[in-house]
């Protein structure tokens, strides 16, 4: 059975020294509130195309918290494109990642920000 958890989060992106100009590394930290409440942790490396509007990201997240007030950790993996100023963002759980309460957990994020607001909605399911 799918659920659907939805809210916010804010999040602080740390810029790694010495990268390339068009190559970089960030440290991502995230606060998540509503039906995920929890933080998220990880890395994201991008690049940037000569182009206007074209680039891309990958990262790995490590959220720790609560879904549907079950505890534990799950990890998600990020993949952004955005070609000529068209994006598009994939994030799902990586499998076999969750614990504690959160073992088998599986499902798929998407993110709108709006007035400078990151929501999210994640599409889930736990096992049983």
């Amino acid at each position: 059975m799918s659920n659907l958890a939805t809210g916010s989060f804010d999040v602080a992106l740390t810029p790694c020294e010495g990268d390339e100009p068009a190559m970089g590394r960030m440290l991502i930290n995230k606060h998540y509130k509503g039906d995920l409440a929890g933080i998220g942790k990880g890395q994201m490396l991008s690049s940037r195309s000569t182009v206007e509007g074209s680039a891309g990201y990958v990262a790995m997240e490590l959220f720790e918290g609560s879904v549907e007030d079950k505890f534990g950790t799950f990890v998600l993996l990020h993949k952004g494109l955005m070609n000529r100023g068209e994006s598009t963002l994939r994030i799902s759980v990586v499998p076999d990642s969750g614990t504690g309460e959160l073992v088998g957990i599986t499902g798929e994020m998407t993110i709108d920000i709006a007035e400078a607001v990151h929501n999210y909605a994640f599409d889930y399911s736990l096992a049983n």
